[in-house]
């Protein structure tokens, strides 16, 4: 139901993982993705009191910046709940998971898989996103510099980082290659292995 979406809790404690804060993940999460769900929500209803004036234009209208700014939100509602989703574990990658025999194929090896992510997350403005891509049917390591730009249509989200400063000026300030290393070594395989399966079936 459209202007219902629900803040999601964070899947462990705040102070659980390695190197990224409690203060980060409750700034993070409670306030940057709880802002995005709220305005989601804020949004939809919006668009529904527009009814018999949605009147749209291309220079500016306020149904056309509502629109822009749904499909903004409701991505980064996404992006962050599988970023919480796919965190908490130790980060070793499991040689004998489907996602990794997957990314295997795909990169010639997991250390170039690794190398291409990290330099994908150094170059973008906000997401590097491990992505399953239906199209043919193989892994990539998509840029996103904001929520709803660079997305490819179909390719379902397997690991995203969120690189915008607020994920990591607190604890790392201009090292975003430290928080880079944080966020690898606090995945869970198992739950990005249960990702893959059910975007490749």
């Amino acid at each position: 139901m459209k202007g219902k979406h629900q803040v999601k809790a964070l899947p462990y404690a705040y102070d659980k993982l390695k190197g990224i804060s409690e203060q980060v993940n409750k700034w993070h999460h409670d306030k940057h993705y709880a802002g995005y769900v709220a305005k989601r929500n804020e949004i939809e209803k919006k668009l529904d009191e527009l009814i018999g004036n949605k009147e749209g234009n291309a220079n500016f209208s306020e149904f056309g910046e509502l629109k822009r700014r749904e499909t903004f939100n409701a991505s980064g509602q996404i992006l962050h709940e599988i970023y919480y989703d796919i965190m908490g574990g130790d980060g070793n990658a499991d040689s004998s998971l489907a996602v990794y025999k997957k990314i295997e194929e795909d990169f010639g090896s997991f250390d170039n898989w690794l190398e291409d992510f990290k330099e994908t997350a150094k170059a973008s403005l906000g997401w590097a996103i491990l992505c399953y891509d239906p199209s043919d049917g193989a892994l990539h390591n998509y840029l996103v510099d904001f929520h709803n730009g660079g997305a490819v249509w179909g390719a379902v989200p397997l690991v995203p980082v969120d690189v915008f400063e607020h994920a990591y000026y607190y604890d790392n300030g201009p090292d975003r290659g430290a928080y880079i290393n944080a966020f690898i070594d606090n995945l869970n395989w198992n739950k990005i292995n249960e990702f893959f399966e059910n975007a490749a079936k």
